[in-house]
């Protein structure tokens, strides 16, 4: 569950009453900083929604500081970013320092709230080589991508997990052909065994019909045998194997 913020709360609070119907976990992922013009630390209530998530057995999960590509970075990783991520690619262009610097205050504003979280999806699923040392150096443990979750601190078969992530594209060209591979996408990974990864966004329920396609897409995954899970467990499976 992406973009997990006091700015989106009533859209997070409707994906996990959807997925609470489904019982199904999900891993939130949380925006700390400032983002549409709140942030986290401003709403210490709501520290109190995530915490009591992830006490019935939700993951929390850092989703950057901002979730906002800056100026940092070389002008074609920076071009890369805006076109994928819509601008929202604030860690692909980052050096290690800069990294570790919004890394440091996404972890104080969580440390102060009594929140913990060993792993990352960096906003549009975008992180340079840097950004990615930042992490280990940090201490988080898994950080994914468009392709699937990596172990920071693994290697060989272990370090990495494939599996797509399924995302819709709401207000876009895009959108109806986004929404049939969503489900397509879901329902042929689950039945090759595979990571189903179904990233539920905000925005997406305010276009008419993506939510439906959503809870169809995660319904027959189910139906299909995928088994219900978080980022964090799919890592110590990984590990364990």
């Amino acid at each position: 569950m992406h973009d997990v913020a006091p700015a989106t709360a009533g859209e997070t609070a409707r994906w996990c009453a959807d997925a609470d119907s489904l019982g199904i976990p999900v891993s939130l992922l949380v925006i700390p900083g400032p983002w549409r013009g709140q942030a986290l630390a401003e709403h210490p209530d709501y520290a109190e929604v995530l915490r009591a998530r992830a006490a019935q057995g939700d993951e929390l999960v850092l989703h950057g500081w901002c979730h906002q590509a800056g100026p940092e970075g070389r002008a074609l990783r920076r071009a890369v970013g805006r076109a994928v991520a819509r601008g929202a690619a604030e860690f692909a262009a980052l050096d290690e320092r800069q990294a570790a610097d919004r890394l440091g205050s996404a972890r104080s504003v969580l440390d102060r709230l009594g929140l913990r979280t060993t792993g990352f999806t960096p906003p549009g699923w975008l992180a340079s080589p840097a950004a990615e040392r930042a992490l280990a150096g940090a201490g988080f443990r898994y950080t994914t991508d468009h392709f699937g979750v990596k172990n920071l601190h693994a290697t060989g078969s272990t370090r990495a997990r494939r599996g797509f992530a399924l995302s819709h594209r709401p207000g876009g060209t895009g959108e109806r052909l986004g929404a049939a591979v969503v489900r397509a996408g879901a329902a042929w990974a689950a039945r090759r065994r595979g990571l189903v990864r179904v990233a539920l966004h905000p925005d997406d329920l305010h276009r008419p019909g993506l939510r439906d396609d959503t809870l169809r897409a995660i319904e027959g995954a189910l139906k299909a045998g995928a088994r219900a899970t978080t980022y964090g467990a799919v890592v110590d499976a990984a590990a364990a194997s």
